[in-house]
């Protein structure tokens, strides 16, 4: 069915600011009260976006969330007009206001988690949109992502959508960032690897290892739920546990501390509390060698790959066989990383023959390099002619999204700025403007009535 790895990325939101709303999040926590440009982060996404399609990847596009979240506000008791709702919630409750704008689905890889159809049972895609149930900001989500991707991949004999798992900490659910697939080639059978923080039920999980200073956001539950869902069976998984040093040390998810692409899985040695049984159960499992591209602590420092967002690259592959790593430019910035890069990645006996760094400073600094900006969808030739929408990239679309973001985007926003009340009306212009670009209908509550 000549199988592809599409890339979605996430557009970069109007109300892009620096609220340092995610605990854990060492970036996000750092530049909290910063002034952003809400109109430069739309358009280096956009950029990456069109580096990758210029060289031969397939790029698709995903539209922002509603915000301000004006229905989130009023559900927690802010009554009165648009203006009096926003003025009393940053009276009152400014962080709360600052929840309901944040931008944070620009963060694509935790929209959802996804199983191609080579490997599903019923011969179809699946996704199941993440709860993101452990930060208020995101928790917000899910239905506006589940109403976005149902408009998307819409075709029935294709696409299969599962609900969102409870919003428990049982089932604490952060989809892709924590959720790798490794197999020959995009086209063959894959394993799953499913990464969790900590384990919430059963005989171990009050003695199970856990980090001491910041909060395992995905549980060993909501993974192996979601693997269900997905009608994958044992030989098809594997659930590994995070090192808790690494969460400790700023690592929320597990796209910060390894990418895996194909059969080569690019790790850092404090990746996972027990590395030797997780590579040995992915050996077993793979039909195809596993290639481990293991980097050390005495190489890259837990601060140097979290400042850096190293391993919160992309991993692509390339039809000569080899593969491309894209990192921020924040890789040249840490001597150790970059060196490491020259030494290490390249030089290696491993696929990877090139690096190309991306300037994606705006969403680096609220804590999300280019792996978090796009979720991976594997389809098929006729999965992709079954799409809904005009949401792959070309480069018609490329420039009909500039030109939006150039009319409707702000270059300067404060959190101060969140209660303007004007905020509201250029949002909603611009989004229900996006939709009619990409033909999706409509899937934002203010066009739901």
């Amino acid at each position: 069915m000549n199988y592809r790895e599409v890339n979605f990325d996430g557009l970069v939101g109007p109300t892009h600011n620096y609220s340092g709303l995610a605990l854990g999040n060492v970036a996000s926590m750092t530049h909290e009260g910063l002034v952003a440009n809400p109109r430069e982060a739309a358009l280096q996404g956009l950029a990456k976006m069109k580096s990758l399609m210029d060289a031969g990847y397939a790029q698709g596009v995903l539209p922002p969330q509603q915000r301000p979240d004006l229905g989130a506000l009023r559900s927690l008791g802010f009554t009165g007009s648009d203006t009096e709702v926003l003025a009393r919630a940053a009276g009152e409750a400014p962080q709360i206001l600052r929840a309901v704008c944040s931008a944070s689905s620009m963060w694509t890889a935790n929209a959802a988690t996804v199983t191609p159809s080579l490997d599903a049972p019923d011969g179809r895609v699946h996704f199941t949109p993440a709860n993101l149930q452990s930060s208020f900001h995101r928790f917000l989500e899910p239905a506006t992502t589940a109403r976005v991707l149902a408009a998307i991949f819409r075709s029935d004999a294709h696409f299969a959508h599962h609900p969102v798992l409870p919003a428990s900490p049982a089932f604490s659910d952060e989809g892709a960032a924590n959720h790798t697939r490794l197999c020959g080639g995009h086209g063959e059978p894959g394993v799953h690897l499913f990464v969790y923080g900590r384990e919430a039920f059963g005989w171990g999980a009050e003695e199970s290892v856990a980090p001491k200073r910041f909060p395992a956001r995905q549980t060993l539950e909501a993974s192996q739920a979601v693997a269900r869902q997905h009608g994958l069976g044992e030989s098809q998984t594997v659930f590994a546990q995070q090192h808790p040093d690494a969460i400790d040390a700023g690592v929320f998810h597990n796209d910060v501390i390894a990418v895996g692409n194909g059969p080569v899985l690019l790790y850092h040695e404090m990746a996972f509390l027990d590395e030797r049984a997780t590579l040995d159960e992915l050996r077993a499992k793979l039909a195809t060698p596993l290639i481990p591209v293991r980097v050390p602590l005495e190489a890259v420092s837990l601060e140097d790959a979290v400042a850096s967002y190293l391993f919160n690259s992309q991993l692509l592959s390339n039809p000569d066989g080899t593969m491309t790593l894209v990192v921020p430019g924040e890789c040249q910035e840490r001597e150790s990383v970059w060196r490491t890069i020259q030494d290490h990645l390249l030089a290696g006996n491993n696929p990877i023959a090139e690096v190309v760094v991306k300037d994606v400073k705006q969403s680096m600094r609220n804590g999300g390099g280019p792996a978090c900006l796009r979720l991976r969808v594997v389809l098929g030739e006729a999965e992709r002619a079954a799409l809904s929408g005009r949401v792959l990239l070309d480069e018609a679309l490329h420039g009909e999204l500039i030109a939006w973001v150039e009319r409707h985007y702000r270059d300067r926003l404060a959190p101060e700025d969140l209660a303007d009340p004007q905020l509201v009306v250029e949002t909603l212009a611009a989004l229900d403007e996006l939709t009619r670009i990409l033909a999706i209908g409509a899937v934002y509550p203010f066009q739901l009535g």
